[in-house]
């Protein structure tokens, strides 16, 4: 039974309507935007980034599938050049709450490196927010290894 499969066009639009808030509160969360600015900048940032929605050239959509074939979650990269190399870049992974802590983002991270493959593309790259602990430690557990961290202290009450 696949791992993962295209998005249809529903789910596509049932993520979208709930990426550019989740984005948003993720990096007030990260102590990047203020709370006032971050639903209008996540949705510009998303708006650049798939300018033709679903289907923007070199974005991947996913549905991540539990042993039923039900959808638990989705996956997103998109084919970026990285040095001398072309990666996929993970912009987003979602499991579903009820569904988490069975597996599911591990096999799907692996069916995305097939995928990668497929494509000719040298690895897989994301980022990860600091204050996702859980995900990094999935990640780790993957074999992904950091190549870069920002880190931030507030000294006072402005942000």
């Amino acid at each position: 039974m696949p791992i993962i499969r295209p998005l249809t066009e529903a789910e596509f639009a049932t993520w979208e309507a709930q990426s550019v808030p989740a984005y948003a509160a993720d990096k007030v969360a990260s102590g990047a935007w203020a709370e006032a600015t971050a639903l209008e900048q996540s949705g510009q940032e998303h708006a650049a980034l798939l300018p033709a929605g679903q289907h923007t050239p070199g974005h991947h959509f996913y549905a991540i599938l539990g042993a039923a074939g039900a959808q638990v979650g989705m996956i997103w990269f998109a084919e970026q050049d990285r040095g001398a190399s072309r990666v996929a870049y993970i912009y987003d992974v979602e499991v579903w709450p009820e569904q988490q802590r069975q597996g599911h983002a591990g096999r799907a991270f692996v069916a995305i490196e097939d995928e990668a493959r497929r494509l000719g593309l040298a690895g897989v790259a994301l980022h990860v927010f600091g204050h996702n602990r859980a995900a990094q430690a999935l990640y780790e557990k993957l074999g992904y290894r950091t190549t870069n961290i920002t880190m931030y202290k507030p000294v006072g009450d402005a942000i």
